[in-house]
């Protein structure tokens, strides 16, 4: 799940999966895989990372690993 502001200021928490796709047109909206859109405060980048911190507590993203020796 992840915290996140509407246009009014009011947080909410999203569940990170049903993120479809983020978009900024300037404001940064967000598509679900219902179709449903959601126009949020937050920067594109902020969700982004919110996303990947929220898949990498849950174990569907790798955690990034800096050592150049080691190959996928």
């Amino acid at each position: 799940m992840i915290k996140l502001t509407r246009l009014n200021g009011h947080s909410f928490i999203l569940n990170g999966i049903y993120i479809e796709q983020v978009q900024s047109f300037p404001d940064t909206t967000i598509t679900l895989t219902n179709g449903k859109k959601i126009v949020v405060l937050d920067s594109e980048e902020d969700v982004m990372l919110k996303v990947t911190n929220f898949y990498q507590k849950v174990g569907i993203a790798k955690l990034v690993n800096d050592d150049p020796r080691e190959v996928d």
